[in-house]
C-alpha cells in the first residue's frame, strides 16, 4: 500500500506529464539504450525510432499517476502489457534498471521542479507498480511453459512453407525443429519472432498475429512486407522475411501471447472487420467461430487497397459457400477495373448500419487511422463499448477523436 503523502504527490505531477510526458519517454529511452545498449536485443526498433513506444510510455506513465489511489483499475492494462513482455522474455531484473531510468530523466527534464521529495514518491509508486507486473509476469510465464506442448524463453522453429497470399502479404507455416507438439492458442493471439538479419547489430523481435484457428501442428504468420515509404524506413524484418526466409530457414519464436481474443462463450452476432494486413487474427477468429459455433451469426468486413492486395480472397469466399451463418463483404479502396467488391471507396457508417446489428459483438484490427474510422461509425450506431474489441499492431494507441 502506498502512503497518502505519496499518492498526494504522484497525483499533484499529473499536469507536468500533461505537458513534459512525452519529452521525459524520449530522454528516458536514450539513456537506456546509452547505458544498456544490450536492451536493443528486446525493444522494436522500428517503433522506437518513429516514436510509438515513446508515446505508448508516456500514456502509461499518464495512466498510472491519474490511478494512484486505485491501481485496480489499470489492472486489465497491466495483463495486456505483461502478455507483452512475456513475449518478449522481459524479465524481473529489467525493472530496477527501467526505474532507475526513468526517474533519471524526470530529473534532467522537470529540474528543480523535481524535488527529492517528488523523485522519493515516484521510486516508492514505481515499485509498487513493477512488483504488480512481476507478479502477473511470473503466472504468465508460468502458464505458458506448462501448457500442453509449451516452452519457456525461444525455441526453434522451421519455416515449413511460404506462400504468396497478395502482392504484399506472405503467409509463413512453421513448425518445431524438435519435432515435439506446440502449444495451443486462442484466437487472436501472437507469436514473438527474434532474428538477428545479416548486418544489424541486435536481434530484432516482431510479434505476428496468428492467421488460421488452433489445432494445427503448425503455426501459420502471415506477414506484409514493410518497403520504404515517405518518412518510414522499410521494415527491418518484414523485408528480411519475403526477400531471405525460405523453406527450411530456422528462427527462433516464443510461445503464443495476447489479451485481444474472440470471446467464445458469447452467442450474439459476430463482427469481424479488417483492414489490410488487419485480416490475421481475423482469420483466425472466424475460423474459429464457424467451427465452434455452427449456430452463431457471423459477418466478415475485409478493407483493401484492391484485389491485388487482398490477402485469402478466395480461402473467405470458400468459406462463406460452405458455412450459411456467414456473410462477407469486400470494400476495396481503389477498385481496378476488372475487379468486383461490395462497395469502392471505405467502410462507413451507412455500410455498416446496412450490414450490421448494432447488438452484434464487433472485433477489428487494422491501420490506425482506418480502426479510428470504424470505431467512430461502431459508436454512432450506438454500439456499447462492451461490445467493442480492437487490437493495435504495436503500442496501443487512441481511437478517441
Amino acid at each position: 500500500m502506498l502512503k497518502q503523502q505519496t499518492i498526494h504527490l504522484i497525483k499533484n505531477t499529473i499536469p507536468v506529464l500533461e505537458t513534459h510526458g512525452a519529452e521525459i519517454t524520449q530522454i528516458f529511452y536514450r539513456r537506456l539504450f546509452q547505458q544498456h545498449p544490450e536492451l536493443l536485443n528486446i525493444f522494436n526498433h522500428a517503433n522506437q525510432r518513429q516514436g510509438k513506444q515513446q508515446n505508448a510510455l508516456a500514456n502509461a506513465v499518464y495512466a498510472a499517476a491519474v490511478h494512484i489511489d486505485h491501481l485496480e483499475n489499470i489492472l486489465p492494462v497491466v495483463k495486456q502489457i505483461a502478455q507483452k513482455h512475456r513475449a518478449l522474455q522481459v524479465r524481473p531484473e529489467h525493472y530496477p534498471v527501467v526505474g532507475q531510468t526513468l526517474l533519471d530523466a524526470m530529473k534532467e527534464v522537470l529540474g528543480d521542479a523535481a524535488s527529492p521529495e517528488i523523485l522519493e514518491a515516484w521510486a516508492e509508486a514505481y515499485g509498487v507498480i513493477a512488483d504488480v507486473f512481476i507478479n502477473v509476469e511470473k503466472e504468465q510465464y508460468a502458464a505458458a511453459e506448462a501448457a500442453p506442448g509449451g516452452w519457456e524463453g525461444f525455441r526453434r522453429f522451421v519455416i515449413e512453407r511460404k506462400v504468396e497470399e497478395s502482392c504484399v502479404i506472405t503467409s509463413f507455416y512453421l513448425i518445431p525443429e524438435d519435432g515435439l507438439p506446440i502449444a495451443s492458442y486462442e484466437p487472436g493471439q501472437y507469436i514473438t519472432l527474434r532474428v538477428q538479419p545479416d548486418g544489424q547489430d541486435y536481434k530484432q523481435l516482431r510479434h505476428y498475429s496468428l492467421s488460421a484457428a488452433p489445432g494445427n501442428p503448425y503455426y501459420k504468420i502471415s506477414v506484409k512486407r514493410e518497403d520504404a515509404a515517405s518518412g518510414r524506413p522499410a521494415g527491418t524484418i518484414s523485408t528480411w522475411l519475403h526477400d531471405n526466409a525460405v523453406p527450411g530457414t530456422v528462427i527462433e519464436v516464443s510461445a503464443p501471447a495476447g489479451s485481444f481474443v474472440l470471446d467464445g462463450s458469447s452467442d450474439a452476432p459476430l463482427v469481424l472487420i479488417s483492414g489490410g494486413v488487419g485480416l490475421t487474427p481475423m482469420v483466425s477468429m472466424l475460423e474459429t467461430a464457424l467451427n465452434r459455433q455452427p449456430a452463431r451469426s457471423v459477418t466478415y468486413i475485409h478493407a483493401a487497397v484492391n484485389g491485388r492486395h487482398h490477402a485469402m480472397k478466395e480461402h473467405i469466399q470458400d468459406l462463406t459457400a460452405k458455412h450459411a451463418q456467414l456473410s462477407s463483404y469486400f470494400i476495396y479502396e481503389s477498385p481496378q477495373a476488372d475487379e468486383i467488391c461490395d462497395q469502392s471507396g471505405y467502410i462507413n457508417t451507412d455500410f455498416l448500419q446496412h450490414h450490421t446489428n448494432p447488438n452484434s459483438d464487433f472485433y477489428f484490427c487494422g491501420p490506425q487511422p482506418f480502426m479510428a474510422s470504424v470505431y467512430r461509425s461502431l459508436k454512432q450506431l450506438g454500439v456499447t463499448d462492451p461490445r467493442i474489441r480492437y487490437e493495435f499492431f504495436g503500442p496501443a494507441g487512441s481511437l478517441e477523436a
